[in-house]
């Protein structure tokens, strides 16, 4: 007996647009089972979302969804940047973003994997397919829910194209609460700024390494084209993150511009005065990486005096407390999909030949 009837392979159709013998033969197979006829019919490139399952789908939106201690960031992708403007894809995050944040769900794979009310999220997805006319994808997604003593808060683009969850522990409820509003500022800073990871503290030595010597040839060149050109060459820097910054090379640093100051003679009593100043600059001088890809470590948009973790600190100093930035996610429409350029000419020429 047929674990299926006629209103099975209605819906099946709806979800598909594939045609109604072929939903029963998919159901049919997969012995009722919705998940597997949806397969078997793109195993056999047949209904709408089966055929537009093979297409690249990086454009979309990004959405996020914040109360309370809690925050969730959803990526969802679509095959072209005007279906993402549209009033059903725009229905389509809202209800994603309410579900993941309703069901606290960690990442994608466990919303794909998800139930909703009476169907599989995949059987969902499907019927959006189906309806929006495109592929969709629910391609990237993070959650935040912490206590009571974790600041929490997002931000994303008006252009729906990037957006930031993060949080930050706090010394009492009462900072957090008081360090909610920054955090959006912070959120902001990042949408903007691009951090790829929060510290330096985070590189990888061989990472590092390979970034310092890329680095160096790159200056290298252009100063070449800078001297031929007559102009000042730029400074090639020895290191490029505080984490080649050791006690000993830090020391040796000091040591060389006391050499530097007794050279000039500069009066030994006032060196403490002049060497802060100094070795600030050259830490600045040799943590580029950090500064373009560390949130704490980049200089903070509505404040250039200070870093971000400063402004942090300043803030929740202000407020009576301390907090800490301890995880942020960045998500951007479409990043590092790789779309494969179309030769129309030769897909027409494939057809008719």
């Amino acid at each position: 007996m047929a674990n299926f009837g006629p209103k099975d392979i209605k819906k099946l159709r709806e979800m598909t647009e594939a045609g109604m013998m072929d939903c029963k033969n998919a159901l049919k197979s997969s012995d009722g089972d919705m998940d597997k006829a949806v397969a078997w019919l793109r195993d056999q490139g047949m209904g709408a979302a089966a055929k537009k399952a093979g297409k690249t789908a990086a454009e979309g939106a990004i959405t996020i969804k914040v109360e309370g201690n809690k925050a969730v960031i959803v990526e969802i992708n679509s095959q072209t940047d005007f279906v993402a403007q549209n009033d059903k894809f725009q229905a389509l995050l809202s209800t994603v973003v309410k579900h993941t944040f309703d069901n606290a769900l960690a990442d994608a794979e466990s919303i794909n994997s998800s139930e909703m009310k009476e169907e599989s999220f995949a059987q969902y997805l499907s019927l959006q397919v189906a309806t929006i006319g495109e592929k969709l994808v629910v391609r990237r997604s993070a959650l935040i829910d912490a206590d009571e003593n974790t600041a929490v808060n997002g931000y994303v683009h008006s252009n729906l194209q990037n957006g930031v969850i993060i949080e930050a522990k706090c010394d009492s409820a009462k900072t957090a609460e008081a360090m909610t509003s920054t955090l959006k500022d912070v959120a902001m800073h990042a949408a903007a700024m691009s951090p790829s990871t929060l510290s330096y503290q985070d590189f990888d030595a061989t990472f590092v390494a390979d970034e310092t010597k890329g680095r160096i040839v790159a200056i290298e060149k252009e100063n070449e084209e800078l001297v031929r050109l007559g102009k000042t060459p730029k400074n090639i820097p020895a290191y490029i993150s505080m984490s080649q910054l050791t006690e000993e090379v830090l020391a040796e640093a000091k040591a060389s511009l006391e050499a530097q100051l007794k050279a000039e003679n500069k009066p030994e009593k006032i060196w403490d005065k002049i060497i802060p100043g100094k070795m600030a600059r050259f830490i600045s001088d040799n943590t580029t990486l950090d500064q373009e890809q560390c949130l704490l470590d980049q200089n903070f948009v509505m404040d250039d005096t200070k870093t971000v973790a400063e402004y942090i600190a300043d803030k929740a100093k202000q407020a009576g407390g301390t907090a800490q930035i301890t995880s942020f996610t960045r998500l951007e429409v479409g990043e590092g999909i790789e779309v494969a350029e179309e030769d129309f000419a030769a897909e027409v020429a494939a057809q008719m030949g």
